[in-house]
This record gives C-alpha cells, sequence and structure tokens, in this order.
C-alpha cells in the first residue's frame, strides 16, 4: 500500500463560494463536475497520490470539530501565501505556521465554510 490516504472531500455550504476561496488560497483552477447530481471542484494533483474535492451534498456538514484534512503546503514561503491570502478569502487563520520539529512545519485555518483545514510542509 503506497498511501492510506487516496481521496478527501471537504463539504461546502456555498459550493461557488467554497470553489472561489480555494482557488483564491491556493492559487489555482479548480474545475468543476457533478458525479450523481453532487456537484465537486477538483482540487489539483500530479502522478500517483491522494487528492480530492470540494463538494456539495445535503448529505454533508462542513466542521470544525471533525477530522482535519493537511493540503501540501509546498514550501515555507508558498505557505506564508495561503496564509495571507485566508482572511481576505472569507477564512480564519487559527494557528499560524509552527515548526512541529522533525517532520516539518503545520498551519490551521477555518475556511468558508466552516471547515477546519490544515497545511503541512515536510522539512524533508
Amino acid at each position: 500500500m503506497k498511501n492510506i490516504v487516496n481521496w478527501f472531500e471537504l463539504p461546502s455550504t456555498d459550493f461557488d463560494r467554497a470553489v472561489k476561496f480555494y482557488s483564491t488560497i491556493l492559487d489555482i483552477e479548480m474545475p468543476t463536475r457533478e458525479f450523481n447530481g453532487v456537484p465537486n471542484g477538483f482540487f489539483p494533483y500530479v502522478g500517483e497520490g491522494a487528492t480530492g474535492a470540494v463538494v456539495h451534498s445535503p448529505d454533508y456538514t462542513p466542521r470544525a470539530d471533525g477530522p482535519v484534512v493537511y493540503l501540501n503546503g509546498e514550501s515555507l514561503a508558498r505557505m506564508d501565501a495561503i496564509l495571507n491570502r485566508i482572511p481576505q478569502a472569507g477564512g480564519q487563520v487559527l494557528l499560524p505556521k509552527t515548526d512541529i520539529g522533525e517532520p516539518g512545519h503545520i498551519a490551521l485555518f477555518l475556511d468558508s465554510e466552516r471547515n477546519r483545514v490544515g497545511l503541512f510542509v515536510s522539512r524533508s
């Protein structure tokens, strides 16, 4: 088994707002598509590995107190840029860039939908 995580979904109450939030803070394009009537906004990925989507479904509820997905911050400079864009995009930084020792750095934020999400930058 390469990775235990394969796919994640971040729930939204306002799909367009959520896609705009992540497109803005990550400075990415998020293609959208419906699957079985559920709108999905896809995070980009290259090659193999985990990725996911912002989704809008009555079966999902955004949560600040549930599991935390950590997005790849790529580098400390990129992590800083992402964190700086969060408030203007409608989110809130909960934990600024924090050195966690050997593994690297983390940060936590609330997205526009009130999901608690993390950023991670590996030291390696």
